[in-house]
């Protein structure tokens, strides 16, 4: 296995692990031994679990002796819940260490230096870009930022309407896009609706499978706006936890949600706009199908653009075909 291909098998591992990991970052590592097989991966357990480093060196066991660590975020150097990953390299004896992203939290960083000071050989930057844009795109986004990291999702037709002229939605997206959609609320930790969704929708805001079964592990579900809700509404059932936000103001929602990181924001047309127009949005995720429905449900309201020059710039951060539809991501311009 080349070290590229052993990044890319990391980043797996990371994936899988996306949402289980705060408040440490979802990592994903590879060990190679010394003919450069794979002999360990995984990735970083719960919070007082051991990282994917260690997970992948136990993996690995007398194999890691001379091979390479592919660890998709710079080993850290600190000692919090558990001792420091450069400490468990060093003594498994790799040879090598490379990793994609270095560790911009001052707390953790400065392992790469004690490795190589350690003799081991140490190369940063294999498919930063990739990493910094997957698996770690929202915890390196709160790290920089101080708040969660806010995906605004819908489903939409492709002349940009969320819903026929009668208010009908189900279903515009394909059920792969809507299987996609599962699994990012599945990694999520927030989902936020405004109390216009639940009344006209009353949608139920889980993580399902295809069978239709929940999840081991489902986002907390955000309800915003001054309106009230039954408590007989779909959201307000045992499937996840919900908290009601009795507010208009997209700053105090983040505010009650700083401890979280990764936030779907899956609201209608008004609180979109809200979000949009507060600049609290720092991903569009469109799964946008070929049919075309007219109409004046649209997937926003007023986002503050009254000129084509004021329009809000945005650029393609992937552009991903789902069965019959396209899925859109796009980050600020």
């Amino acid at each position: 296995m080349t070290p590229e291909a052993a990044m890319r098998s990391a980043i797996e591992q990371a994936d899988l692990v996306k949402g289980t990991t705060y408040p440490n970052p979802p990592v994903g590592a590879v060990i190679l031994d010394r003919d450069g097989q794979p002999a360990g991966a995984g990735g970083t357990e719960p919070a007082g679990g051991p990282h994917a480093e260690v997970v992948a060196l136990r993996q690995a066991g007398p194999r890691a002796a001379g091979g390479t660590a592919v660890v998709t975020l710079e080993p850290c150097n600190h000692h919090g819940r558990t001792p420091p990953c450069v400490d468990a390299l060093v003594a498994a004896g790799v040879s090598t260490v490379i990793y994609a992203v270095a560790d911009p939290n001052p707390l953790a960083a400065g392992g790469s230096q004690r490795l190589a000071a350690a003799g081991v050989q140490v190369v940063g930057g294999m498919l930063a870009e990739e990493v910094a844009a997957g698996p770690l795109r929202e915890w390196l986004h709160k790290l920089r930022t101080g708040r969660p990291h806010v995906s605004w999702k819908f489903g939409a037709s492709v002349d940009g309407r969320s819903a026929a002229a009668d208010g009908t939605s189900q279903w515009i997206t394909s059920e792969p896009a809507r299987a996609d959609v599962h699994r990012r609320r599945a990694a999520a930790d927030a989902i936020v609706v405004g109390t216009g969704t639940v009344l006209a929708d009353d949608p139920t805001l889980t993580a399902r499978r295809a069978d239709g079964s929940l999840t081991e592990r489902q986002p907390l579900r955000v309800v915003v706006g001054r309106r009230d809700i039954s408590a007989d509404a779909n959201v307000m059932n045992d499937d996840s936890r919900t908290m009601v936000i009795r507010t208009h103001d997209p700053h105090e929602v983040i505010r009650a949600l700083t401890d979280r990181t990764d936030v779907l924001l899956e609201g209608g047309p008004t609180v979109a706009g809200a979000f949009l127009r507060a600049g609290m949005v720092d991903r569009i995720l469109a799964y946008v199908a070929p049919v075309l429905l007219g109409g004046p449900i649209t997937v926003v309201d007023d986002v503050g653009v009254s000129t084509i020059g004021n329009a809000r710039r945005w650029r393609y951060d992937a552009i991903v075909p789902i069965g019959p539809d396209v899925l859109l991501s796009l980050v600020p311009h």
